[in-house]
Formats: C-alpha cells, structure tokens, sequence
C-alpha cells in the first residue's frame, strides 16, 4: 500500500511546529514532513516519490526564503507526478497578486490565513485529504475514522453500485 504525505512548508520554525502539531491527528493515516523552504520541500518531495509514497497535501507559506511558495506551488501543479496533490497556502502575507496566481497557476484548492484556529485548520486538512482519498484512492476504509467518514462511505457505494 502507498503511503500518504502531507508537507508542511514554512520557514519559522516555531509556525512550522505549531502547524505540524495541529494536523498531528492526521499521522494516523499520512506521513506528515515538515520544509523550511522550497529547495528543502523538492528534495522531501523527490525523496517521498522515489519511496514510492503520494503527496496529498501540500500546507505552505507564501514568504520563504529564496523561491516563494506561491512559485513552488505552482512548480507543483506544473508536473504532471504532483499535479494532483492539494494545495494550500497558509500565510498571513500573500497579497492579492500572489493569491491570484496561487489560484489561477498552481491550483490552489484553499487559503488559511494567519493566526490560524485549530479546529479550522484540521477542518481544511480533513475536507482536502477527503477530496484526494476520493479521487485518487482505491480502498477508502482506512481513511473513515480520521477523515469524513459520511462522505467517505457515500463515495464507496457510489462505487459499489457502478461496478
């Protein structure tokens, strides 16, 4: 079985600990990385692809040092390997040109603004892995218990009744 990642990409390593620990329910069911920058997040990238894991999710900055994360989201969304992966920027300083070409070029799927609540973060994560399990995904009785469990099994007899 393949496994999942979600990579988490800031800069500061306070910010990057708090958001790895507000998604820390999701390790039951992903490999959860961590980047300080977007040179840092193609190696994990490259290194997750060679082992034969699935980026899912991608949580990432805009202000990072050297490429920003608005450019490396859409590096993302340009290969056709990590095409599918869901995108989400968490940033306090994106503006509105930035966000734009989040959402037109890299495929944005959602923006969470700084200060972050928790349970609104988790709520995001949960609604954007749900989405990738569902489109992307065979077997989706793992994922019941830590993603949307109704949608989750709505999808399975969606697709035990076309087969």
């Amino acid at each position: 079985m393949n496994r999942y990642v979600i990579l988490c990409v800031e800069d500061e390593p306070e910010v990057r600990s708090a958001l790895v620990r507000d998604i820390e329910l999701f390790a039951q069911i992903c490999l959860i990385e961590e980047a300080e920058d977007a040179a840092d997040a193609r190696d994990l990238v490259s290194h997750c692809l060679d082992a034969g894991d699935e980026l899912a999710l991608v949580l990432c900055d805009h202000l990072l040092p050297g490429e920003s994360g608005v450019d490396f989201l859409v590096a993302l969304n340009g290969d056709e390997t990590t095409r599918p992966t869901r995108k989400v920027l968490v940033t306090g300083q994106a503006g509105l040109q930035d966000t734009v070409k989040a959402v037109n070029q890299a495929g944005l799927d959602h923006y969470v603004s700084e200060p972050w609540a928790k349970e609104d973060l988790q709520g995001v994560v949960r609604t954007q892995l749900t989405n990738f399990v569902v489109e992307h995904v065979d077997d989706l009785l793992p994922f019941v218990s830590v993603l949307d469990g109704v949608r989750l099994m709505e999808a399975m007899k969606e697709r035990s009744q076309s087969e």
